[in-house]
């Protein structure tokens, strides 16, 4: 695909085009749930630049390539247009993070209490993503009120931000940092 201009104009006055040409608002509940995966992919890029090669790494770019196509799904009207390409995101992907989440939590210490987000930087990167990758579900959530969602594209951002806190406390593992714990104040 070649881009040859990267300003339209055309969202000069709050309006977007989905996949397939159809316009809407840019404040519409699909431009929240695609633009916060967006957001969410963004945080990932930066996580993986303090990153060390390797095959943790390697997953998040696997990982921000599946955002990708599920924000092109989730940019995508099936119900105004049937121009637009289908995006759908492999349901074997959810088994992947599972696979991925049971390694983790096979290899560290196992967690007695409430964990602050923070540690080491990459581990504090990783709880960011963690806390947009919830907000991206809400958002998707939210949409899923009013227009189906495949449930493959549910469970997967929901696995991902599980992932993305197993990971924070591998990393944090791995630096040998020790977590900060959350305890109820007694005063």
């Amino acid at each position: 695909m070649k881009i040859t201009k990267v300003y339209t104009k055309t969202g000069d006055e709050g309006m977007t085009s989905l996949v397939g040409g159809v316009k809407v608002k840019k404040t519409n509940a699909r431009i929240e749930a695609y633009g916060t995966v967006d957001e969410l992919s963004s945080q990932l890029g930066l996580l993986a630049s303090f990153m060390k090669d390797g095959p943790d790494k390697n997953l998040i770019y696997r990982i921000q390539r599946n955002l990708f196509t599920l924000s092109s799904y989730l940019a995508t009207d099936k119900t105004k247009t049937q121009l637009a390409p289908s995006y759908t995101l492999d349901a074997g992907e959810v088994t992947v993070l599972e696979h991925e989440i049971d390694t983790i939590v096979a290899g560290i210490p196992q967690q007695t209490a409430f964990i602050l987000p923070g540690g080491s930087h990459e581990a504090a990167l990783a709880h960011v993503c963690r806390t947009v990758c919830r907000r991206a579900e809400r958002r998707i959530f939210f949409l899923a009120e009013s227009t189906d969602i495949d449930p493959e594209v549910l469970q997967y951002v929901n696995r991902l931000s599980d992932y993305l806190f197993v990971l924070a406390r591998k990393l944090n593992f791995v630096d040998g940092v020790r977590e900060k714990t959350w305890q109820k104040s007694c005063e």
